[in-house]
């Protein structure tokens, strides 16, 4: 099994970092998705919508991606 799970419960800074965070990538996903497919969102760009709103997504994945890494005075308890 790759994961480790641990018992150690998160501070509760990175708890509502990572909450706030996932908010974010909810929100970022539903405006590039808006964007790629409402018709009265940026109407005369054709295929530019669709590259505007993969780069959008592309985004949000990265910032939730950099979120849970873990930060350097965390440490891996073994």
């Amino acid at each position: 099994m790759p994961f480790k799970f641990h018992n150690k419960q998160k501070s509760l800074k990175r708890r509502f970092l990572l909450i706030l965070g996932a908010i974010a990538f909810i929100c970022f996903v539903a405006l590039g998705l808006m964007v790629m497919f409402w018709d009265q969102i940026l109407p005369d760009y054709g295929y530019k919508k669709i590259l505007l709103g993969c780069l959008i997504i592309i985004y949000a994945v990265v910032r939730f991606a950099r979120l849970l890494r873990k930060e350097e005075g965390e440490e891996d308890e073994k």
